[in-house]
């Protein structure tokens, strides 16, 4: 049986997008479970360290658009550097990837997620629009009964529970993928998250 991966992230980063379709692809072909673990990082970046994009330096925010523009152009992965709606409150997506995990599993929730992420960084969507979300879940075949899913308070209560545990556990940032308490930080560590799970 493979590992599992506690996979945080937060559907509005673009370095989680990037890595996103990836990841899922090495998860399946090492038989990886992936629990999917939207967490809130404005609960995150206080505790550990991080800004919010606009409280960056200057020299970090210009660093930035360059290694997102690198990424991009290696991986293939199409992405608008100064999308419409970015920054963009992600909460309800979050909630909405959470109640679709608890309810249809795993596989739907990555796809939702995917979804999300490529409705910021290249359809120009609002995520924290509920059309937009409604449309999402057309898209990926999901009942529109996850919006009003997504309102539960045991969804908050996961959303609160998986950001509070992120912390613990030393995650500072997203996307991060976490195997036997071993934290792999960002999409270009994917190679070394693929090696460790072909050790078991």
């Amino acid at each position: 049986m493979g590992l599992a991966v506690d996979y945080y992230f937060s559907p509005q980063s673009p370095w989680t997008y990037l890595g996103h379709e990836r990841f899922a692809t090495i998860a399946r072909a090492a038989g990886a479970t992936i629990n999917v673990r939207p967490v809130d990082l404005s609960q995150v970046f206080p505790v550990t360290g991080g800004l919010p994009l606009a409280k960056r330096a200057p020299q970090r925010q210009a660093y930035r658009l360059v290694e997102l523009k690198r990424f991009s152009e290696h991986l293939g992965v199409p992405l608008n550097l100064h999308p419409k709606f970015f920054p963009v409150a992600s909460d309800a997506a979050s909630r909405l990837i959470i109640a679709v995990d608890t309810h249809d599993g795993s596989d739907a929730a990555m796809d939702l997620a995917g979804a999300a992420m490529r409705g910021v960084w290249v359809d120009e969507l609002d995520i924290a629009d509920e059309a937009t979300l409604a449309a999402l879940l057309a898209t990926c075949g999901l009942p529109p009964a996850r919006l009003d899913d997504a309102q539960a308070p045991q969804v908050q209560a996961r959303y609160d529970a998986d950001s509070r545990h992120a912390i613990e556990i030393g995650v500072f940032g997203a996307p991060s993928y976490v195997v036997d308490g071993e934290i792999f930080w960002g999409q270009d560590r994917l190679d070394y998250l693929e090696r460790r799970l072909a050790r078991g």
